[in-house]
């Protein structure tokens, strides 16, 4: 198909299959930007693309705020599946996030830890994921145990600071309102009105998500992130990630949402990396 423009006009050549496909989208277009006054490159990217693609007009993107940084920008869903894991985490007590790096996961649910919290839906965030290196030895850094778990817990810290006031982020931390841990030390408690992060939950064994998902306490809402293609654990150790979504999947009050590449939002070559691994990957 070829697309030209001359002055105000736009020439579309190309099969009666290819005008018909390029005809419904930009109809589609057109009633998003009649709707929301405006068209962003998201929008545009997400309805052009080839596939089945929803139209954004049934679900309104743009009115899913859920709070605002620090800085004053909107934190809103950017994607419809983006927008699903939004509407799994406040319908069901358990959601599971699977999916490339660069999709928001995390960065999601943390938002949505921190509205439940302003919003006195909970009484504490926790944050947690295991202790795994990325084909890296860290246990020789210099330092105490705190200084060491740095590195890992360093991105949940980073979302927190974009959210909440540096001040109160601290006194949170120092009264446990908010609490960053790494998987081990989840052990032996009950986590009672707490919004409950995992993160990097592909490196979670078999033994550590069960303990984990066994905590949940009253009035707590769990959520676990992960992308089954970068386990970072030893050889000899299975990942409890897909198995406990192949166990509890179908459970009432337990979501599963699942991202691919065309989710990322991340800088626009992050997606065609991921396209590029995965294409010689499988070959």
């Amino acid at each position: 198909m070829k697309i030209t423009n001359r002055g105000h006009e736009v020439i579309v050549q190309g099969t009666d299959a290819e005008l018909n496909l390029f005809s419904e989208r930009f109809q589609q277009l057109m009633t998003y930007f009649e709707r929301f006054g405006k068209l962003n490159a998201d929008a545009v990217s997400a309805l052009m693309k080839d596939g089945d693609v929803a139209p954004l007009d049934e679900q309104p993107l743009e009115q899913e705020v859920i709070v605002y940084s620090n800085d004053g920008a909107a934190i809103k869903p950017r994607s419809q599946n983006q927008l699903k894991l939004v509407q799994s985490i406040r319908n069901h007590d358990l959601t599971f996030a699977i999916g490339p790096a660069g999709t928001g996961k995390t960065y999601l649910a943390v938002a949505l830890a921190v509205k439940a919290l302003k919003e006195k839906q909970v009484k504490k965030i926790i944050l947690t994921r295991p202790a795994v290196e990325a084909g890296e030895n860290l246990g020789f850094l210099p330092g105490d145990l705190n200084e060491k778990l740095s590195p890992y817990l360093k991105p949940l810290f980073d979302a927190l600071r974009d959210m909440i006031p540096a001040e109160k982020l601290k006194h949170y931390t120092e009264t446990g309102i908010v609490q960053i841990a790494p998987l081990a030390y989840m052990r032996g408690r009950t986590l009672d009105h707490a919004f409950v992060i995992l993160d990097e939950a592909q490196n979670a064994t078999t033994n550590q998500m069960k303990m984990f998902l066994t905590r949940m306490g009253k009035s707590a809402t769990f959520v676990v992130n992960g992308d089954v293609t970068q386990i970072d654990l030893p050889t000899r150790q299975k990942s409890g990630l897909p198995q406990a979504i192949r166990f509890l999947r179908g459970i009432k009050n337990i979501g599963v949402i699942e991202f691919a590449e065309k989710d990322v939002v991340r800088h626009p070559l992050v997606k065609k990396i991921l396209h590029a691994y995965s294409v010689h990957e499988s070959e």
